[in-house]
């Protein structure tokens, strides 16, 4: 993929190395050249100084191209206009961006936007650490699904997935088990200390609680 990404701080720069170390043409943009040493001496993409609304050095950078565009700055008003310059003008397929002020996050949603933020992430991430110890809740960007993980006890031991799921309320997805991680079949059977991942309505969680004892 040829990724835009606006902002060289260490959410940008982290982004950016991992895209170029998976083979993606990536292009770091940002207003201070200093801030590009974040991306080490390996970063094999390309850097530009400047603005990430300027259309001029976003032609520069190949917006023409670009088959996704993320503006991931400190500050919030940078990053919607430079989301809207990518998703409203050049018609970029995937325009992300990140915000600070959780309150602003519905209303930037509204534009058609795909935003991050990462006070709502982390807060919610911390929550559910102190409150549910085996729930969470934002590895899903919905407020009526989560996932949940299960151990394997002696009554879970030798069923299927199929007799695990329950329609509608609880979806087994994932298996972490002695061989390490599958993505289970039907009739996939559950091993002695497998840990079962798995998407549960919001709403039955008190339900899918009692059926397993957790």
């Amino acid at each position: 993929m040829y990724v835009i990404i606006v902002g060289c701080g260490r959410v940008g720069s982290e982004l950016a190395k991992l895209l170029s170390t998976e083979g993606h043409n990536v292009v770091v943009i940002d207003r201070s050249a200093k801030s590009f040493e974040r991306l080490g001496r390996t970063f094999n993409g390309m850097t530009l100084v400047g603005n990430g609304f300027d259309v001029e050095l976003l032609k520069q950078a190949g917006i023409a191209q670009a088959d996704a565009f993320c503006s991931v700055t400190n500050g919030d008003n940078s990053n919607i206009v430079a989301a809207q310059v990518a998703k409203k003008l050049f018609k970029v397929p995937k325009v992300i961006a990140r915000v600070y002020d959780p309150s602003r996050a519905d209303i930037y949603k509204s534009l058609g936007l795909d935003i991050i933020s990462g006070t709502i992430l982390f807060a919610a991430m911390i929550r559910d650490k102190i409150i549910e110890s085996r729930f969470s809740s934002y590895l899903i960007e919905s407020k009526d699904v989560g996932v949940l993980e299960i151990e394997t006890d002696e009554k879970l031991v030798g069923k299927t997935v199929e007799e695990i799921n329950m329609p509608g309320e609880l979806l087994v997805v994932m298996i972490k088990g002695i061989k390490g991680v599958i993505l289970p079949e039907a009739k996939t059977k559950l091993h002695k200390n497998d840990v079962v991942m798995a998407v549960v309505k919001i709403e039955k969680l008190d339900k899918v609680r009692k059926r397993f004892g957790i």
